[in-house]
């Protein structure tokens, strides 16, 4: 098990997005320079892992080719990993097993898959023969037709029946159950009802006892309800789903604003865990 995932208490995953497109900070760090600096930032602001991504997943995306995404990804992992000491963690963010294997040769040591390891059979494959932490997303459909018209007769259930299959199945390839992370995909192929759902019942998945990863940050659904259409102004919001996932016992949470995070989730934690 990765000695950062065994640190107590919850765990900031600050996303650096190494995309031109990505829905709230594309273009803003495609340099390496600017992508490696904003990961040394945040890692001054609380984050334990850095999640670098290549490709964006935003609803409406295209696929990008792993040569691309390596072109994107591996400077900036390579670079960061010989910047930042061993109690952070970088995360690459790929569905596919060609990237995520040049990343974890490049200093990764955390794959975050979105497909929850349909993309790419390989991947799961990779991930037990590394034994690294391996998070398994859920998201109906494909960034491209998710938000078609996601439909679910019991999201929490159906989210929580995937997500114990498909880690059931890189556990039985050998991958320790430690490492295995669950997410269950706030956003992807997911009305504002079923995102509510899901966070209101977010216990029952963290009840499985896999480690659970929570992905909410500046997202669509919340911009509904706060009547708010700039993802940047959604990080009131975002620290509320965060306090919330930390009370309901998910350990990671994958945010854009660390620091603001960072506080949410270690008062949460230190009402929860009060005497």
């Amino acid at each position: 098990m990765s000695n950062v995932l065994s640190k107590p208490g919850p765990l900031i995953m600050g996303i650096l997005n190494v995309t031109p497109d990505s829905f709230s900070d594309g273009g803003r760090y495609v340099s390496s320079r600017d992508a490696v600096a904003r990961g040394l930032e945040m890692v001054t602001e609380g984050a334990d892992i850095i999640d670098i991504g290549g490709e964006s997943t935003r609803p409406g995306s295209e696929r990008v080719d792993a040569t691309e995404q390596k072109r994107r990804v591996l400077d900036v992992i390579s670079t960061l990993s010989n910047e930042i000491s061993d109690d952070i963690l970088i995360s690459i963010d790929t569905t596919l097993s060609d990237v995520a294997e040049a990343a974890l040769d490049a200093g990764a040591g955390f794959v975050n898959d979105v497909t929850g390891g349909t993309d790419d059979a390989d991947l799961m494959k990779l991930v037990a023969t590394r034994n690294v932490p391996y998070c398994i997303m859920h998201m109906q459909g494909r960034p491209h037709n998710m938000q078609d018209n996601p439909t679910y007769e019991d999201a929490a259930q159906e989210v929580k029946a995937f997500l114990v299959e498909q880690a059931q199945k890189v556990e039985s390839l050998g991958l320790a159950k430690e490492n295995i992370i669950l997410d269950p995909g706030i956003g992807f192929g997911k009305r504002t009802q079923h995102n509510l759902e899901l966070l209101k019942q977010l216990n029952q998945i963290c009840a499985t006892d896999y480690t659970v990863l929570l992905g909410t940050s500046r997202k669509r659904f919340m911009g509904e309800i706060c009547s708010t259409e700039d993802p940047a102004q959604r990080m009131p919001a975002t620290c509320a789903t965060t306090a919330l996932g930390v009370s309901a016992g998910a350990k990671i949470f994958r945010v854009h604003d660390v620091w603001q995070n960072r506080q949410a989730a270690d008062v949460s934690y230190a009402i929860k865990n009060s005497k």
